[in-house]
């Protein structure tokens, strides 16, 4: 599917309705240079609380590497097979260096005085600096799941197939990945790719509450 196709609101429900945590991939098939970039701008673009995005995103190919990973994986299948596997890896720890850095890209972005967003960044840094660390890192690792989550709506709008997983050994992936010493920690995993024929979970009604079970309007 063309990635610079118009989607309506209608298509993109379709699309949420088409998608599910597929079990089996296609192995042969690849996610083309174009749609992965697409795939990794809508992470790009996520939501984050203040704007920090405090994690870091490994997308991985690697079939060695992907081999290695799958025992710490459950041995789930999806891991060898899927086109690319995206680890999302939230920050155990931060300092004001985060914010500084941010802060710094909003001047440059925006082209504003820095020194005109010290009320701002003063204002994070009393919100997040004292938190604790173990605060810090569960924080960080609900920012990673709202990229996670732009991941499954734009794969699932250009028809490529993904499984969220929190199905692992997350000491064991973050050595693995060389993690601990980047200051990260293994967040979700979520491969991507193309559903093998045989997956017999593609025919499955999806279930979900009803919206007069969800929702409370008030």
């Amino acid at each position: 599917m063309n990635s610079t196709i118009e989607i309506t609101t209608t298509d993109y429900l379709q699309s949420l309705q088409w998608r599910y945590a597929t079990k089996q991939f296609d192995a042969s098939r690849r996610i083309s240079e174009e749609d992965l970039a697409s795939l990794q701008e809508a992470i790009r673009l996520s939501a984050s609380s203040y704007g920090l995005q405090p994690y870091t995103v490994l997308v991985i190919s690697d079939k060695e590497l992907r081999e290695k990973l799958r025992p710490a994986c459950w041995n789930q299948s999806q891991i060898t097979d899927a086109s690319h596997v995206f680890v999302f890896a939230g920050k155990k720890d931060f300092d004001q260096d985060l914010i500084d850095s941010y802060l710094k890209l909003v001047s440059s972005t925006r082209n504003l005085p820095l020194d005109s967003l010290s009320g701002y960044g003063d204002f994070m840094k009393s919100k997040l600096l004292e938190l604790p660390q173990e605060v810090k890192a569960t924080w960080s690792s609900h920012q990673a799941y709202l990229a996670a989550g732009n991941l499954l709506s734009a794969a699932a709008a250009l028809q490529i197939d993904a499984c969220p997983m929190e199905g692992f050994e997350k000491k064991a992936v973050d050595a693995l990945l060389n993690l601990e010493e980047k200051g990260l920690t293994t967040a979700m995993i979520v491969p991507v790719g193309y559903r093998a024929e045989s997956d017999e979970t593609q025919h499955y009604k999806k279930v979900r509450r009803t919206a007069e079970e969800l929702f409370i309007h008030i």
